[in-house]
């Protein structure tokens, strides 16, 4: 669980609702359900009429990384490719097939195959690249979901204040409904603007650097294997990959 996207989430929309009590004003104020229909409604049609199927199923399914990103432990994985370095050297590539069958990791297992099967180390490092950057390019494209909802939104807002205001001047003569357009109108452009600088934008930014991190990773894990493959000493190999820790 990542408790600071959780805090900056409480303390973004604590100080939104904590200025507006000290000026006076009340939560009930800012709840405005057409606002809310206009806003949220509008911006999530006009997003997914520009995203495919299954960036969008992608995106829906990467949200949960906000709250609870995948476990990369750099640290960790430099010592398992050290472990398959000392393998390789005992028992030779073929020593590695056991461990191909039992990683967890698909990436990494996919590499340890193509060691084992003799594959050549320049072979190796163009199939593994290929992949990993299309595994990137996959999860970025998931966070422009989001982009562009932050980017509709604040226009969404504006768009619900202008019907609030033709409310309000279609009936300048009914003073009794004057309150109701001039609250859409001011509720749909705080809805706009709040969710798109408070949740959209960060979420966005923060699936972005995962998943930057998680290339990171798999850059990690090509390095090393392609140590092994070029029979480099398992230490010299442990002292290279220690620079992804230095992240």
């Amino acid at each position: 669980m990542d408790l600071l996207s959780i805090v900056g989430v409480i303390l973004g929309f604590a100080a939104i609702i904590g200025g507006n009590y000290l000026e006076g004003g009340t939560i009930a104020a800012l709840v405005n359900v057409p606002a809310a229909i206009i806003v949220v409604g509008g911006t999530l049609g006009a997003a997914m009429l520009q995203t495919p199927w299954q960036s969008l199923k992608l995106a829906a399914s990467h949200l949960r990384w906000v709250f609870s990103p995948p476990a990369l432990a750099f640290d960790q994985a430099v010592d398992k490719v050290v472990r398959w370095a000392m393998t390789a050297r005992k028992e030779g590539l073929l020593g590695l097939e056991t461990m191909a069958e039992m990683e967890a990791d698909f990436f990494a297992q996919k590499g340890l195959q193509l060691l084992v099967d003799g594959t050549e180390p320049e072979n190796i490092r163009s199939i593994m690249e290929v992949e990993s950057h299309v595994l990137e390019q996959r999860d970025i494209d998931a966070a422009k979901f989001y982009d562009s909802m932050g980017g509709y939104a604040p226009t969404i807002g504006i768009i619900g204040a202008v019907m609030g205001l033709i409310q309000v001047m279609s009936n300048l003569s009914d003073p009794s409904k004057l309150g109701s357009g001039i609250a859409i109108a001011f509720v749909a452009t705080i809805y706009g603007v709040g969710f798109a600088n408070l949740l959209l934008l960060p979420i966005a930014s923060k699936l972005r650097n995962l998943a930057r991190l998680e290339a990171q990773f798999r850059d990690l894990m090509i390095e090393g294997i392609i140590s092994i493959a070029e029979g480099e000493n398992p230490v010299a190999i442990q002292l290279k990959l220690n620079g992804f820790l230095h992240r």
